[in-house]
C-alpha cells in the first residue's frame, strides 16, 4: 500500500488525469448505449412463472406486459360520441406502434365490462410484445404520448403498467445534491479546512460516477433492475465519503506530528488505507454472498452494488493521496497550521466529550448497557409483523400518469382491477373443457373475487386461461391469502377426476412467489454472511468473544432498522408526510440487500473500534484500560463518519421512488442505532462486564489460526517510532500542562 501511495503522489497529475479519463470514457460509452435495466421477478420452478410460460405458449399475443389506457369524463359520459370517436382512434393509433402486439377497448361486443357502471371511466388494455423488462423505454414513451394527445378539457387520459412505469422520471439528482451537501457541510466543521473537506466529496463523486456509467453497462450484459444505478450511488456516496474522511483524519494526524506532505499521505494509505481495503472486501464479499440465492434479478444488483465499492475504495486510495498532496498544508484549518508553526508537532490526546463519554460508560456499565438493549428491542417489535411483498402504483407519487391511472380505475372499477390473476392450465380431453366451463361461476362465488372471466382457449383447444379479478388492490394481504385460497382450495377441488393442472399467475401471484423463494433461503443467505464476518473478526482479533458479539450487534441493527421501515412503510406512520404514498408491503429483496450492507457497513466500525482495543489490551493486558481508551479515541469519528452516511442516506427519501427511498430509510436507520446506541455503547459496555474474557481464545484454535494484521506492520512500527520522537520533543508541555489529563489517565 505504501509503495501504492508513493507512485500516486509523485505521478499525481497522471493519476488525476487516468481517473478522469475512466471516468470519460466509461460515461460516453454508457451514453451511447443507453440503459437496458430491467425488473424481472421471475423465478424458475414458481407456480407464477409457469403459469406465464403457459400462457406465452398458448398465445402468443399475450405473453407480453399489460399495460392499461384510462379515460375519465367529469361531465356527460365515455359512451359520448365525440369521446367514443377520440379514443378510438387514439387505439388504433397505439395498436400500430412499434412493440405493441394487441389493443382491447371498451367499444367492442367484448369491452362493455371495461366502462364503469357510472359511464364516468373506461379503459383498454394494451399488450406489448415483450415482457416490461424487454421493452425499450422508446416504446413505451410512444405509447404514453399517442394517448396523451387525446386530452381535452373535458377528458383525462392517464396510462398505468409496469411498461409505462419505465417513463416516470425521478428526483435521484435532488436527494445525490441534498446528500453531497449536508456530507460537505458536517466534513467541514470536522476539519474546519474548505480544502479537506472537499476531497472526500471529490473522490467518493468520481468514484461513484464512474461506477454509475459502469452499471448502464453492466444492464446490457445481465440482469440488473432500474432502481441497481440509485441503490449503487447511495451505497457509494455513503461508504466512499466515509473511507475517504478515515484516510484524510490520518493524514491530518500525521502533519500535526510533523511529517511531511508525502510522508502524511503515504502513512495515511498504508495504515488506514490498509483497513479501508478490508472492510471494502468484507462490503463486497457480504454483497456478492446474494449470489448465493441465484435469483438473476438479486445477481445483477449485488454486482452493480459491489462494482461501486470497488471503485470507490480504489478512488480512496489512489486519486486521494495524489489530491491531498495537491493540497498540501491546506489539509490543515489555518488554526491548526498557526499552531504547528507556533508550538511545533503535538500528540493528539482524546480529551473533551470524547474521554467523558467513555469514561462514564466505564463507571456504569450495566445500567447503560440495559437502556441500549431496551430501545433497541423496543425499535425491533414491528419486526415480527414483517410482510414481505411488493407495493404497486398506487403507492407512486399522485402527480405520476400511473398513480392516478390507478387510482381512476380503483374508483371506477374497484381495487382489483388493477391486479388481475390470470388461471392457466393445459387442456387434454372432454372431462377438462368441461371442467373449465364451469370454474368461472366457482371462482365468482369464492370469498375474495370481485369478478372472473368464461374461459378462452387457444386455437388448438390445448390450453385455456381466465382472468379473475380480485376485490382487493393488489399489494393488500386479502389478495394474497385469495391466491393461497385458490391454490390450496379451490382449484385442487375443480380438478379432483381431470387432468387439469391449473397455474395462478398475475401480478400478485408473482410477487408472493419471489417472497417465498426469498424467506426460504433466508436463512442460509444470513448464515453465511454472519458465519463469514465471524470468521474475519476471529482472525483479526483472535478472540471468541468479539465475532459473537459483532454478529449478535449486526442482527440487532438490523432487527431495529426492519422495524423502522415496518411502521413507516407497512403501517404507514409518516409515509404520506414524506410523499412516499400510503402503507404497503415491503419489497421481498429489501432483507437481503439490507443484510449485505448493514453487514459491511457495521464491519468498519467494528475493526476500526475494536483494532483500537485489541492494541491497547496487546500493550497493558488491561481490559478496562483498553476498552476506555478505544472507545475515546474512535468515537468522535465513527460519530462524525456515521452522521455523513445517515445524511446522504436519508436524503434519497426525496428520490420520489418508494423502493430508494425504502433503502434510504432502512439503512439510515441502521448505520445511526450501530453508531451511536450499538458501537458507542452497548458494545464498550459489554465488554467491560466481561473483562478479560472478550480476548479469549482457545490454544489449540490460536495455534492453528493464521496471523494477519489490518495495519501493515512496518506502517505501525514507523508511526510508534514517529509518535515516541514527537511525545519526546513535547514532554515538557505536556508537564506543564498536566491539568490536561486525557483519558489514558482517568481511572475508571
Amino acid at each position: 500500500m505504501a509503495a501504492l501511495a508513493r507512485w500516486c503522489v509523485r505521478r499525481r497529475l497522471v493519476t488525476v488525469l487516468l481517473w478522469l479519463l475512466a471516468f470519460a470514457g466509461v460515461t460516453a460509452g454508457a451514453t451511447v448505449t443507453g440503459s437496458a435495466y430491467s425488473n424481472d421477478y421471475k423465478v424458475p420452478g414458481t407456480e407464477s412463472g409457469r403459469a406465464t410460460q403457459l400462457l406465452g405458449q398458448g398465445f402468443p399475443g399475450l405473453g407480453g406486459d399489460s399495460d392499461t389506457v384510462v379515460w375519465h369524463t367529469t361531465s356527460g359520459t365515455v359512451r359520448a360520441a365525440d369521446v367514443e370517436q377520440t379514443m378510438t382512434r387514439t387505439l388504433d393509433r397505439i395498436e400500430n406502434l412499434p412493440g405493441v402486439a394487441t389493443v382491447a377497448g371498451p367499444y367492442d361486443g367484448q369491452g362493455a365490462g371495461r366502462i364503469s357502471k357510472d359511464g364516468h371511466t373506461a379503459y383498454a388494455t394494451v399488450t406489448f410484445e415483450d415482457q416490461a423488462q424487454d421493452i425499450d423505454k422508446s416504446e413505451a414513451q410512444a405509447v404514453v404520448e399517442a394517448a396523451k394527445a387525446a386530452e381535452t378539457d373535458g377528458l383525462q387520459v392517464e396510462l398505468g403498467g409496469s411498461a409505462v412505469g419505465l417513463t416516470e422520471s425521478s428526483g435521484g439528482h435532488l436527494a445525490e445534491a441534498v446528500g453531497v451537501i449536508v456530507a460537505a457541510v458536517v466534513l467541514f466543521l470536522a476539519f474546519g479546512s474548505l480544502a479537506a473537506s472537499l476531497l472526500p466529496i471529490a473522490t467518493a463523486l468520481v468514484g461513484v460516477g464512474t461506477a454509475y456509467a459502469g452499471i448502464v453497462l453492466l444492464g446490457h450484459t445481465m440482469t440488473v433492475a432500474d432502481f441497481a444505478p440509485m441503490l449503487g450511488m447511495l451505497i457509494g456516496l455513503g461508504v466512499g465519503i466515509d473511507y475517504a474522511l478515515f484516510i484524510v483524519t490520518r493524514h491530518r494526524r500525521g502533519l500535526k506530528r510533523g511529517m511531511s506532505v508525502t510522508e502524511a499521505a503515504t502513512n495515511a494509505v498504508a495504515t488506514t488505507g490498509r483497513a479501508v481495503v478490508f472492510a471494502g472486501a468484507t462490503v463486497c464479499i457480504a454483497l456478492l454472498g446474494m449470489l448465493i440465492l441465484r435469483l438473476s434479478f438479486l445477481n445483477g444488483v449485488a454486482v452493480a452494488a459491489s462494482l461501486t465499492v470497488v471503485l470507490t475504495v480504489a478512488a480512496s486510495v489512489t486519486l486521494l493521496p495524489a489530491l491531498l498532496y495537491l493540497i498540501g498544508m491546506r489539509a490543515l484549518s489555518r488554526r491548526e497550521r498557526r499552531r504547528l508553526d507556533e508550538h511545533g508537532p503535538e500528540p493528539e490526546l482524546p480529551t473533551g466529550l470524547a474521554a467523558r463519554w467513555s469514561a462514564f460508560v466505564e463507571r456504569h456499565p450495566k445500567a447503560l448497557g440495559a437502556i441500549a438493549l431496551a430501545v433497541i428491542t423496543v425499535l425491533a417489535l414491528p419486526t415480527l409483523g414483517l410482510r414481505l411483498g411488493t407495493s404497486d402504483q398506487g403507492n407512486d407519487p399522485r402527480t405520476t400518469t400511473t398513480r392516478q391511472a390507478y387510482d381512476l380505475l380503483a374508483d371506477g372499477f374497484g381495487p382489483g382491477v388493477n391486479g388481475p390473476l390470470t388461471l392457466v392450465t393445459k387442456v387434454h380431453g372432454a372431462e377438462d373443457r368441461l371442467a373449465l366451463d364451469n370454474l368461472d361461476s366457482t371462482l365468482r362465488a369464492t370469498e375474495g373475487v370481485a369478478s372472473a372471466t368464461p374461459v378462452t382457449y387457444d386455437s388448438g383447444g390445448d390450453t385455456g386461461y381466465l382472468t379473475v379479478v380480485p376485490d382487493s388492490a393488489p399489494q393488500s394481504r386479502t389478495t394474497s391469502d385469495l391466491v393461497d385460497r385458490l391454490r390450496d382450495e379451490v382449484l385442487p377441488r375443480a380438478e379432483a377426476g381431470t387432468s387439469l393442472d391449473v397455474q395462478v399467475g398475475g401480478v400478485t401471484a408473482g410477487y408472493d412467489d419471489f417472497a417465498a423463494v426469498i424467506v426460504d433461503k433466508l436463512p442460509l443467505f444470513v448464515g453465511v454472511v454472519i458465519g463469514l464476518g465471524c470468521l474475519l473478526l476471529l482472525l483479526a482479533f483472535r478472540s471468541v468473544g468479539i465475532p459473537l458479539k459483532a454478529a449478535a450487534m449486526n442482527v440487532a441493527a438490523v432487527a431495529a432498522a426492519f422495524g423502522i421501515v415496518v411502521a413507516i412503510f407497512q403501517w404507514g406512520w409518516g409515509s404520506e408526510l414524506l410523499g412516499l404514498g400510503r402503507a404497503g408491503p415491503i419489497e421481498p429483496f429489501l432483507p437481503v440487500i439490507m443484510v449485505s450492507v448493514l453487514f459491511g457497513l457495521s464491519m468498519d466500525y467494528q475493526v476500526f473500534l475494536v483494532s483500537r482495543m485489541y492494541e491497547e489490551w496487546l500493550e497493558t493486558g488491561d481490559n478496562r484500560r483498553a476498552v476506555r481508551v478505544g472507545l475515546a479515541e474512535t468515537s468522535r469519528v465513527i460519530n462524525s463518519a456515521a452522521v455523513i452516511m445517515i445524511s446522504v442516506f436519508l436524503a434519497f427519501v426525496l428520490s420520489g421512488d418508494r423502493v430508494i427511498a425504502m433503502f434510504g430509510i432502512a439503512l439510515a436507520a441502521a448505520v445511526a442505532l450501530d453508531a451511536f446506541v450499538l458501537r458507542t455503547l452497548l458494545v464498550p459496555a459489554l465488554m467491560h462486564l466481561l473483562g478479560g474474557a472478550n480476548w479469549w481464545l482457545p490454544r489449540w484454535l490460536d495455534r492453528r489460526m493464521p496471523r494477519i494484521s489490518i495495519e501493515a506492520p512496518e506502517a505501525r512500527a514507523a508511526h510508534e517510532r514517529l509518535a515516541a520522537a514527537t511525545d519526546a520533543e513535547v514532554a515538557d508541555v505536556l508537564a506543564e500542562e498536566e491539568r490536561q489529563r486525557d483519558v489514558r489517565d482517568t481511572t475508571g
